[in-house]
């Protein structure tokens, strides 16, 4: 059985930009189990906030599994056909190099297009949330005609009401999130020697980075939910104790996938173990 973990921290991600400082929902959440969530107003903020909490931690021993809520990998065949390999770690570190962030701007929907241009036909990427037009990147998902790879990776055929990960804008688009998120966790991972969930062993790694979907949860997260808290804090907020309170036994079953294409699409925690975590969260 791997070692079990002392600390959970769970982030609900945005790929947007800089959302002022008065915390609302659509932003970037964090929350360590058993206190209370911490909003940030943009990426730049929360990266510094994570690694200057998961460096605390460790330096006192204790180790950490932190949960992001965007896909850690694409549908099969992607880093293949950008790289040549289907390692989806070397696309973290391809999207780290080719991502340009700041508070208020960013280049996703560019590189989204520039992606596009390398595919015969029109996508996969679709959803262009600019004025501006982007060249190769269709703003609606029935313009494409692309059909090189799969519309949804295995996860996401198993998680009901999940979206794909070539949607870059528009209601529940999580594609920006994974473009603007792999850089992040290619920058913790280095730094921290993390293990990332499921495509390395954890074994004693000081930190796990592991997919979420609090979606997983909507039950408990809509009981649980104050009358007044913003439902991305208590997504954060329910999950993190949910997974804290597992015993290891159970939280070891739940971070060993046997589903083959786990290994280069990435997948989501929990899923499959539904009434286990909803239990959990309930108490």
């Amino acid at each position: 059985m791997m070692p079990g973990f002392d600390t959970i921290v769970m982030v609900d991600w945005s790929g947007g930009n800089d959302r002022g400082p008065t915390p609302k929902r659509d932003a970037i959440w964090a929350c360590v189990a058993g206190e209370a969530p911490v909003y940030h107003r943009n990426r730049q903020v929360a990266e510094v906030w994570l690694t200057d909490r998961i460096a605390a931690e460790i330096a006192s021993g204790r180790r950490v599994l932190a949960g992001f809520d965007f896909p850690f990998g694409y549908p099969r065949g992607l880093a293949r056909a950008l790289l040549g390999a289907d390692d989806p770690l070397i696309l973290w570190q391809w999207f780290a190099d080719q991502i340009e962030d700041a508070p208020k701007t960013n280049n996703r929907f560019d590189v989204a297009g520039r992606i596009n241009r390398l595919f015969p036909g029109t996508g996969p990427f679709w959803g262009n949330g600019l004025r501006r037009d982007i060249p190769d990147l269709p703003r609606k998902g029935r313009t494409r005609d692309f059909t090189g790879l799969p519309e949804w990776r295995l996860a996401e055929t198993r998680a009901k009401g999940s979206f794909s990960c070539w949607q870059m804008a528009g209601a529940g688009s999580v594609g920006g999130q994974v473009m603007m998120g792999l850089p992040v966790l290619h920058r913790m991972r280095a730094r921290f020697r993390a293990a990332a969930w499921p495509f390395e062993p954890l074994d004693h790694a000081p930190l796990a980075l592991v997919e979420v979907w609090p979606s997983l949860l909507r039950g408990a997260v809509a009981d649980a939910q104050g009358a007044d808290e913003i439902r991305d804090a208590a997504q954060v907020r329910v999950l993190a104790g949910a997974i804290a309170a597992l015993p290891g036994d159970l939280l070891a079953r739940m971070l060993t996938v046997e589903a083959p294409e786990a290994d280069s699409e990435g997948w989501i925690f929990g899923l499959g173990h539904e009434d286990e975590l909803d239990r959990a969260a309930r108490g």
